[in-house]
């Protein structure tokens, strides 16, 4: 059974949202931290270290499916300089937490917001688009600038002392800071709450896989995330940097993928997800040369004695898992035009998708 508590607070991990929990927690109210995931932002591995340092509950809430259709389906307030839909972002994370509040016997929401702090999402007319479209405008409070907005209906009936709350607006960091160090926190976050969405390289990614799949499911662009990211055509390819990555893209794999890893040297795990029919044997030939080329004994293997080397590539395609060896060149000149994204797509796909909608 879930314990009850006063409030339920948005938070990314981020300094502001440590901060707008612990300053309600100050007057003696119980509140527990939602941290979000899709497969865009989300640190759960992280809410360990966020419960013992600062001293706040938290569970992690997924909302994939949510997040994946909100991004899809035209987001009311448009995207940020990249793929961020920061606004639509909002409403759907306080939407969700609103109709978790029964559940916890909670009576209202937070959100760590500072007025005038990110030029998008934070302006004082964007807060007030959050609380209407999300429907909660008797249910959130924004503590770090609570005093710079209308009273709340927490802080009319006392519930909470309006008087204890702050009145911080704009970009500089130090009031935060500030009281980061009264709390004692040694370790600050970032401001930033980490959304890939926000960054070039990230959203290019995704871009270029809705070029080929306009309507991808949350593993999509999980995959999309991972590793290093080569397209040529409709010919999707990823395949990790490091150990670390090849971890990540092993529990990316889904039924259907190609997996190439090699038979007799230590390299990259690479995964290959079919977006407009099976691969030809030639393009599977292709991407496993290109695969061997990234591991540094293989490629001495092969100049030191002229043999190619094995790849092996897996296929779990119904009923049972298909596996074959192939033996290649390590190569980076391959038959197909291997890329990785152009952020440059980013701004074409945005002017497109503009023009369709008038």
């Amino acid at each position: 059974m879930n314990r009850n508590y006063d409030a339920l607070a948005l938070l990314s991990g981020g300094l502001d949202s440590i901060l707008a929990m612990r300053t309600v927690m100050d007057q003696g109210l119980a509140v527990l931290g939602l941290h979000f995931t899709t497969p865009f932002f989300g640190k759960p591995h992280l809410i360990p270290f966020w419960r013992e340092h600062y001293g706040i509950e938290v569970e992690a809430v997924d909302i994939d499916r949510e997040y994946v259709d909100m991004l899809l389906g035209d987001p009311s307030q448009g995207f940020g300089k990249w793929l961020n839909p920061c606004i639509d972002c909002k409403i759907t994370m306080l939407d969700r937490a609103a109709a978790l509040l029964p559940a916890y016997g909670a009576k209202f929401l937070i959100s760590g917001e500072v007025i005038g702090q990110r030029p998008m999402s934070q302006r004082a007319d964007s807060l007030n688009v959050i609380t209407k479209r999300a429907g909660v405008r008797d249910l959130l409070l924004r503590p770090l600038c609570a005093r710079n907005l209308p009273p709340t209906p927490m802080e009319e009936s006392g519930l909470v002392d309006r008087d204890r709350l702050l009145d911080w607006s704009g970009r500089g960091r130090k009031p935060q800071y500030e009281l980061a160090g009264q709390y004692g926190f040694t370790e600050i976050p970032t401001p930033a709450g980490g959304c890939c969405l926000t960054e070039a390289q990230g959203a290019a990614r995704f871009v270029q896989l809705l070029l080929h799949r306009p309507t991808p499911e949350p593993a999509d662009f999980r995959l999309a995330r991972e590793g290093r990211q080569l397209w040529a055509g409709t010919h999707w390819l990823a395949f990790g940097r490091t150990a670390g990555d090849n971890a990540a893209l092993e529990a990316c794999q889904r039924p259907g993928d190609y997996v190439f890893k090699l038979a007799d040297f230590p390299g990259p795990l690479a995964v290959a997800r079919p977006v407009a029919g099976e691969w030809e044997a030639e393009a599977v030939r292709d991407a496993a040369a290109l695969v061997a080329s990234y591991a540094t004994r293989a490629r001495r293997h092969f100049e030191a004695t002229g043999q190619p080397v094995r790849v092996i590539v897996r296929r779990d395609a119904g009923p049972g898992e298909i596996a074959e060896t192939v033996e290649v060149v390590p190569t980076r000149q391959t038959a197909l035009p291997w890329a990785e994204p152009r952020p440059e797509i980013v701004r074409e796909w945005k002017k497109a998708r503009a023009l369709e909608s008038r």
